[in-house]
């Protein structure tokens, strides 16, 4: 229980009044006062009834509504505050009565919404009475699974275009020979039937099947690298999004595909399954970076007689001194699979590269952002060498980029 800002200021004018007439006068106004304050108080003092709606699973950087209703008590105000946890951006986070607010995942896994702290105003305006908080709410934050599925939908009906390359049929060639048909417009120039065209007398072409059964295994790093932030999300976000992407794009083809997690050791180990992209989902939910390096070679050990899959690597290529070891490792991997290393661009180093520098200082830092893209540029060297495929693109754009590859990768039998 405690007075509102109108007692205070009702105290103000019976300071004044106690100024102009007797003491008394003042005494007994100033009695008069906290009575009504504790009378105002208790006619407020039963807790509202709360009602919260907010929805249980969300995805990571899509805003979210929330509504709070609480209900008004004996002619009084409520006043209700939604604490935000870190992981979870509220705007507002106070409401009179009624709050409505957007809701905006931040880290993907499982959080709890603070309970709601209520305070009531009674009738009069003089009194307040807070109640205990109530209404603790767990929620669960997945990846960016609305983006994942609009790849996946968009390879499904064929309308998916790689950053910077053209659409070649729905899904790529494929390397099982189906039928022939007629020749299409869109039509790539190594599926022509010349012998077919010859007989027919006009453009024929082959129709190619992609392959199913296919296994994809997404390997994801979480060591001390990936913790590195970009903007709203780290890197790991970025690698976690596009692993989601290709696994429900794998399904959409009828392939199977698993992941595996590892820093220091293996974390997390999910075999290649059909229809695996839920799966897949759950197996990352909750994944944060460790302070740790990476120890590439025992993870690829524990995946290195597998049936002959696309395995994608995601990690980061920031320092050349810590993806030697990947490197070094990558022969244990694609002596057997296909290999691919996805990384996400540093936004950053573009944006000091696109900026015309107008004094010593920025003349410096864009002599260290070419340094640092020298060095990527080595690794990428590094790692193909090693017979792996690399993948760079900035973290919006990572997971079509990944999806891209996994469709080559399958046009050319890789896969």
């Amino acid at each position: 229980m405690s007075p509102a800002p109108r007692a205070a200021a009702v105290l103000a004018a019976i300071a004044v009044l106690t100024a102009l007439t007797a003491p008394a006068v003042g005494a007994l106004a100033a009695v008069v006062l906290a009575g009504a304050v504790v009378a105002d108080a208790l006619a407020v003092r039963r807790t509202p009834a709360v009602r919260r709606e907010a929805p249980q699973h969300l995805a990571r950087g899509v805003p979210a509504p929330l509504r709070i209703d609480a209900e008004r008590s004996a002619g009084g105000r409520v006043r209700l505050r939604q604490p935000a946890a870190p992981a979870l951006g509220l705007d507002p986070t106070e409401g009179d009565g009624r709050l409505e607010a957007q809701l905006i995942p931040r880290r993907r896994g499982r959080h709890l919404l603070g309970a709601v702290a209520l305070r009531s105003e009674g009738p009069l305006g003089l009194g307040r009475w807070r109640h205990e908080a109530v209404g603790e709410q767990e929620l669960t934050v997945y990846p960016d699974i609305p983006a994942a599925r609009r790849l996946a939908l968009a390879v499904r009906q064929g309308r998916f275009r790689a950053p910077g390359r053209l659409t070649r049929g729905p899904l790529g060639l494929g390397t099982d020979f189906e039928s022939v048909r007629e020749y299409e417009p869109d039509d790539d120039i190594r599926q022509v039937n010349w012998r077919a065209t010859e007989r027919m007398g006009h453009p024929m072409s082959n129709q190619y099947r992609v392959e199913q059964d296919r296994e994809v295994l997404l390997l994801v790093d979480t060591g001390r690298l990936m913790a590195s932030p970009l903007g709203d999300r780290t890197r790991l976000d970025a690698a976690v999004d596009a692993a989601v992407a290709v696994a429900l794009v794998a399904d959409v083809l009828g392939d199977r595909a698993g992941t595996l997690a590892f820093g220091s050791e293996v974390r997390r180990q999910l075999p290649p399954r059909r229809g695996g992209g839920h799966a897949v989902i759950g197996a990352l939910l909750d994944l944060e970076p460790l302070a740790q390096e990476s120890d590439y070679e025992r993870a690829f050990r524990s995946v290195e007689g597998a049936k002959r899959s696309l395995v994608m690597i995601f990690t980061d290529l920031l320092e050349e001194s810590a993806a030697r070891p990947l490197a070094a490792a990558v022969p244990v991997l694609s002596r057997r699979h296909a290999v691919t290393v996805a990384s996400v661009r540093d936004p950053d180093l573009d944006e000091v590269l696109a900026t015309a520098p107008d004094d010593a200082l920025g003349v410096g830092a864009q002599a260290v952002a070419l340094d640092v893209l020298a060095a990527r540029t080595r690794v990428g060297h590094m790692l193909r060498r090693a017979g792996a495929q690399v993948v760079e693109a900035p973290a919006g754009s990572l997971a079509a980029a990944c999806v891209g590859a996994y469709l080559r990768a399958k046009a050319r039998g890789r896969a």
